[in-house]
């Protein structure tokens, strides 16, 4: 039987780690979400939500899965003092299974748009009308979905050093450098400025509990905790690692990854007469019209798609990490094969999903598109429960021995932790699944 692998630095778990974490949440998501809920007042919220809520929960991902030192399953079947524990795990199994097949549908849109930037293909009169007819093509969603999952595929079945640790050593810091060079374009645009007063100077009149939730909900998303996918990453962890301070490195990753996101896209909105309330779309209707407008916009174009394909790489590249990880359990030699077969499971699950906006978009699941309701049914309601429990498991079933040997830290960092893990953070998941739930029914 092969060994189990582990990360061969840790510079490389840090990047992988905070790869996933990034991902769409930060770089489409959180962008959106601010234009559309206070700007400065939303991004307040959702940084104190981070490190109170989701960095609590990130290290209790960590802690799990690197003393563990296995797949998500063997691991609550070790530990847990009742059998049912591993539907943890398997509960992570399956929304790995389903996020993946309707993310992988976003990454190959992202891959259209690419193909278009590089060909000067997206200079047209109506993006809305783009999006929409590239969305609503079966062939291109459907080979463009392909070619993602294929990337993705190819990546994960080199296992942790020669495939994950690999291409995340050089996707991620190849994404900094992208950010930071479209935002310094962006601020240097005339009216910048009103962008990034929308982005950093509150305006309380906006502060609501609503915006509350809906910070603390992107903060707890945007980590990507939840469904095994922090643990899986942590259990190829050695023990000399210290998993505060790469849990502290993640959490500040995904803050700064999310700000320079806002850098990138608010002042360009504001210099050139744009709304930073257009939702989903702002970033596939509203930036490549922005950057028609900028001196050697085509080239920064380029550049911020390929970005938003290395971010939903390292994104997608974890999600199907739990897969082969729970899949395989101990047989490590079968990573190769698991990787291939899982993949071409996912993409066909997927289908429905990609086609939701075409030939499908008549069908519904409770009034939801296929492509709406896998993502309901993982971000607003699997990944809370899957959380919660994490949550409860370090909390209450781990004793403060085994944490605070994980943890190494001192005793009142510990005390501070265990107490987050145990009341706060269940108490703030049950308010944000609660709110969500009162919101739906009335």
């Amino acid at each position: 039987m092969a060994p189990r692998e582990q990360w061969a630095s840790k510079l490389g778990f840090i990047l992988a780690a905070a790869g996933s974490a990034i991902g769409l949440g930060a770089i489409w998501k959180f962008p959106y979400m601010a234009g559309t809920n206070g700007g400065s007042v939303f991004v307040l919220l959702f940084i104190i939500s981070t490190i109170a809520i989701g960095l609590p929960i990130l290290l209790a991902e960590f802690i799990i899965g690197r003393m563990g030192q296995a797949d998500a399953v063997t691991i609550f079947e070790r530990f847990g003092k009742s059998k049912w524990w591993k539907g943890i795990a398997w509960l992570g199994f399956a929304f790995g299974f389903i996020v993946l097949s309707f993310y992988s549908v976003v990454g190959g849109w992202i891959l259209s748009y690419l193909v278009r930037a590089f060909t000067g293909k997206l200079a047209v009169q109506d993006h809305g009308e783009l999006f929409a007819s590239i969305t609503s093509n079966p062939v291109e969603v459907l080979f463009a979905q392909f070619v993602f999952m294929f990337l993705t595929v190819w990546i994960v079945q080199g296992g942790i050093k020669g495939g994950i640790e690999r291409a995340s050593k050089w996707m991620m810091p190849l994404l900094f450098v992208f950010f930071i060079l479209l935002a310094i374009r962006s601020l240097t645009l005339d009216g910048a400025m009103e962008g990034v007063r929308f982005l950093f100077v509150p305006d309380w009149s906006l502060l609501t509990g609503s915006t509350f939730l809906l910070a603390l909900g992107q903060a707890f998303f945007s980590l990507s905790v939840g469904v095994t996918a922090m643990m899986t990453y942590a259990s190829y962890l050695s023990k000399e690692e210290k998993l505060g301070q790469s849990a502290i490195s993640v959490s500040i990753l995904n803050i700064v990854i999310s700000i320079l996101a806002g850098l990138v896209i608010f002042p360009a909105v504001f210099a050139l007469g744009g709304s930073p309330a257009e939702g989903p779309g702002l970033i596939f209707v509203i930036l490549p019209a922005i950057f028609e407008q900028m001196p050697f916009g085509t080239f920064f174009m380029v550049l911020f798609f390929i970005l938003m394909l290395f971010a939903t790489l390292t994104s997608a590249i974890a999600l199907l990490e739990i897969v082969i990880s729970t899949g395989i359990r101990t047989r490590y030699d079968r990573r190769r094969r698991a990787s291939w077969v899982f993949g071409s499971m996912i993409f066909i699950i997927g289908l429905p999903s990609a086609l939701s906006f075409g030939i499908l978009e008549d069908f519904s699941i409770f009034g939801n598109s296929f492509f709406d309701f896998a993502d309901i049914i993982t971000s607003r309601i699997g990944m809370p429960i899957g959380a919660l429990f994490i949550s409860l498991f370090a909390g209450f079933i781990l004793t403060n021995a085994q944490t605070s040997k994980e943890l190494a830290v001192p005793k009142p960092i510990h005390a501070l932790w265990k107490f987050l893990v145990r009341f706060l953070v269940p108490i703030a998941i049950v308010v944000i699944f609660a709110a969500w739930i009162f919101e739906s029914i009335f």
